[in-house]
């Protein structure tokens, strides 16, 4: 029996991270604190002594420092997967256009703008069929 050949990997996306195997168990602490928010009493937790429940999980000094500083790109270079990053970024008031605009290095404002351009720029079903 041949062995199968794996198709070849496109080459990745300049500042973006890749969820492989190796980033999950990188980022196993800080997703397992971030899945730990499903629960009210968590979030109060951590809310009440950063520190201590970021300890209570084992984070690594890289992701400590990136939940201090609120920087969700550096929790994703840290391990951290983005589903489960935006229950964290929910906790510090983040919506999806405020990690978007950090994603792209854009303001908030220009991210949003950015975002009803493009869409703006997409034929509706009145302009496709003329």
């Amino acid at each position: 029996m041949a062995s199968q050949v794996a198709p070849p990997i496109a080459p990745p996306i300049p500042g973006t991270h890749i969820f492989d195997g190796a980033a999950a168990q990188k980022g196993y602490a800080l997703n397992a604190m971030c899945f730990s928010f499903n629960e009210a009493a968590n979030r109060d937790a951590f809310l009440h002594d950063e520190d201590a429940y970021c300890d209570r999980f084992g984070l690594t000094p890289q992701q400590r420092d990136a939940v201090a500083q609120r920087n969700v790109l550096a929790m994703m270079a840290a391990g951290g997967n983005i589903y489960y990053l935006a229950k964290l970024a929910g906790i510090f008031g983040l919506n999806v256009q405020d990690v978007g605009a950090q994603q792209t290095g854009m303001s908030v404002d220009a991210f949003k703008q950015m975002l009803l351009d493009n869409a703006a720029a997409i034929p509706t079903r009145e302009t496709a069929r003329g």
